[in-house]
C-alpha cells in the first residue's frame, strides 16, 4: 500500500520537473562545488528511478556494470589494501546506477543540447579562476555558508605556473576543459544563435582555448585538435583535415628526433618553446629513474595484475605496493584499464573498458558522425550529437595516460557522458532498425 503511494506520487508531473530542474542545476554546479552538485543529482536520480519506466535488468547494456559491481565486492573482501578497498568501491557502485538514472533526462537532443549549455555555463567559475590565477595572482581559499563551499585556489597554479583554477592539479583542469571543448564548439557553430548569444559563447571558447593551453597538459593541447574534425563531421573533412594538418606540420617538425636539423632549427623558431620542449621529453627522460616514468609505471602494474589477476588487489592498492617495488610514489597507475585490473582485476578491467568502447564504437557504427536525416522519422544528427561522442571521445582518450577520473566532477561527468551516448545508440539503432523495413521507394 505504501509504495504503491510512493509510486503514485513520483509520477506526478510536477516532480517529474523538479527532477529535470534539479539535474540541470547538478550539471551547472559541478566543477564549482560537487557538494551541491551532488545532491541535486541525488535528488533528480531519486526521481528518475522511481519514474523510469524502463527496468533496469531489461537493458543490457546494465549487465556488465551488474557483473562488475559483484566481483568488485567479492574481492574487497580478501583486498590486500584492506579498508581503502571499500571505500573505493564509491568511485564505481552509485555512478552504475548514475549511468541508468542519468538517462532519463538525456532521452531527446533537445535535452542533451541542454545539458551541453549547462556544462558550458558551468565552466565559466573555472576559467575566471583559472585565468585570474596566472594572469592576476589570484589566490584563495574562498568559502561561503560557514566553509561549505571552499575554493582552493594557488596563486599561479598548481603545479606553480600552470593553470588549475577550482581542481586540485592542472591535469585535472585540463581534464575537464577538454571534454568541455567539444561542447564549447558545438554551441558557438549552432545554427540560428543570435548574435549577443554567438559573441557571448565565442569569448567562453576563446577563454577554453586559453586555459587548456595555460594548463600545461599534452593531453589538453591534443584534445584542442582531436575534438574539431568529430564537431565539424566529415562532410567537412575534405577542407578541414589539410588545414589541420598544415597548422601541425610546423609542431611535428620541431618535436620528433628525426627531422634533419636545418629543418628543426627553422621549425623551432616558428613554434614557440614552450609548446616544443614539452612535447620533446627525451631530454628529461635522461635525467628520470625508469620506475618515475609511465613505461616505468606500466611495467610494475603489469607484474601486479599477473599476480592477482581474477580480483585484483583491492582500490588504492597501486599506491601502496609500488613504492615497496620501486622506491618510488605514484598515486596511481597514469592508466584507467591498468588501474581497473590491478584494482579489482582483468574481468571488470575488460567488462567495464569494453562497455566504454562497445558504446563510442557503436554509435560510430550507426552514423554518429555523420550529417544524415532518416528516411522514416526525419531525425538528423545535429552538431551537439557529434560534440557529445566526441566529448566522450576525448574523455575516454585521456584515461589512457592519465587518471583524472579520480576527481568527482570528473567521474561523474564521464558517467553523464556515458548515458547520454547510451540514449543515442538507442535512438540512432531504432531509426535504423525502422529505416531496414521501409520500402525502398520511400
Amino acid at each position: 500500500m505504501l509504495l504503491s503511494i510512493s509510486t503514485d506520487l513520483f509520477q506526478h508531473k510536477t516532480l517529474k520537473e523538479y527532477g529535470w530542474i534539479a539535474f540541470q542545476l547538478g550539471v551547472f554546479f559541478l566543477p564549482s562545488t560537487v557538494f551541491i552538485s551532488a545532491l541535486f543529482l541525488l535528488f533528480a536520480i531519486i526521481i528518475s528511478s522511481c519514474s523510469n519506466t524502463k527496468f533496469y535488468l531489461n537493458d543490457l547494456w546494465n549487465y556488465p556494470f551488474i557483473i562488475s559491481a559483484l566481483i568488485m565486492i567479492l574481492g574487497s573482501f580478501s583486498a590486500y589494501s584492506g579498508w581503502l578497498a571499500w571505500i573505493g568501491l564509491a568511485n564505481w557502485l552509485p555512478l552504475f546506477w548514475g549511468f541508468w538514472g542519468f538517462q532519463y533526462y538525456l532521452q531527446t537532443s533537445n535535452a542533451r543540447k541542454r545539458i551541453v549549455e549547462c556544462f558550458v555555463a558551468g565552466t565559466v567559475p573555472v576559467l575566471v579562476t583559472g585565468l585570474g590565477q596566472i594572469w592576476f595572482g589570484l589566490a584563495g581559499p574562498w568559502q561561503v555558508f560557514n566553509g561549505l563551499i571552499i575554493w582552493f585556489i594557488d596563486n599561479g597554479g598548481e603545479p606553480l605556473g600552470r593553470l588549475s583554477g577550482l581542481f586540485d592539479y592542472a591535469n585535472i583542469a585540463a581534464a575537464w576543459l577538454a571534454f568541455v571543448w567539444p561542447l564549447s564548439l558545438a554551441t558557438l557553430l549552432q545554427p540560428f544563435l543570435n548574435q549577443s548569444k554567438r559573441i557571448l559563447v565565442f569569448v567562453i571558447a576563446i577563454a577554453i582555448v586559453c586555459s587548456l593551453i595555460l594548463t600545461d597538459s599534452r593531453n589538453a593541447w591534443g584534445a584542442l585538435v582531436l575534438a574539431v574534425p568529430f564537431v565539424f563531421g566529415p562532410s567537412r573533412w575534405y577542407w578541414l583535415l589539410p588545414a589541420l594538418g598544415i597548422f601541425l606540420l610546423p609542431i611535428v617538425l620541431a618535436v620528433f628526433p628525426w627531422i634533419p636539423s636545418d629543418l628543426q632549427l627553422f621549425a623551432r623558431k616558428i613554434v614557440p618553446e614552450g609548446l616544443w620542449s614539452r612535447l620533446n621529453d627525451m631530454q628529461y627522460i635522461e635525467n628520470r629513474s625508469l620506475a618515475s616514468t609511465r613505461l616505468g609505471q606500466w611495467n610494475v602494474a603489469l607484474n601486479f595484475v599477473f599476480e592477482r589477476p581474477w580480483f585484483g588487489w583491492g582500490a588504492a592498492a597501486f599506491t601502496v605496493l609500488y613504492p615497496l617495488r620501486t622506491g618510488q610514489w605514484h598515486g596511481h597507475t597514469h592508466n584507467l584499464p591498468l588501474e581497473i585490473a590491478v584494482s579489482h582485476g582483468v574481468i571488470v578491467a575488460i567488462l567495464l573498458v569494453g562497455t566504454v568502447l562497445a558504446l563510442l564504437i557503436t554509435a560510430l557504427r550507426f552514423g554518429i558522425l555523420n550529417d544524415v536525416a532518416s528516411q522514416g522519422r526525419n531525425l538528423s544528427i545535429t552538431i551537439f550529437d557529434r560534440a557529445w561522442w566526441a566529448a566522450t571521445f576525448v574523455l575516454v582518450a585521456i584515461h589512457a595516460t592519465d587518471i583524472p577520473f579520480f576527481d568527482s566532477r570528473i567521474n561523474i561527468a564521464g558517467w553523464i557522458l556515458l548515458a547520454g551516448l547510451r540514449n543515442l545508440v538507442y535512438e540512432l539503432q531504432s531509426v535504423k532498425h525502422f529505416d531496414s523495413k521501409l520500402p525502398v521507394d520511400v
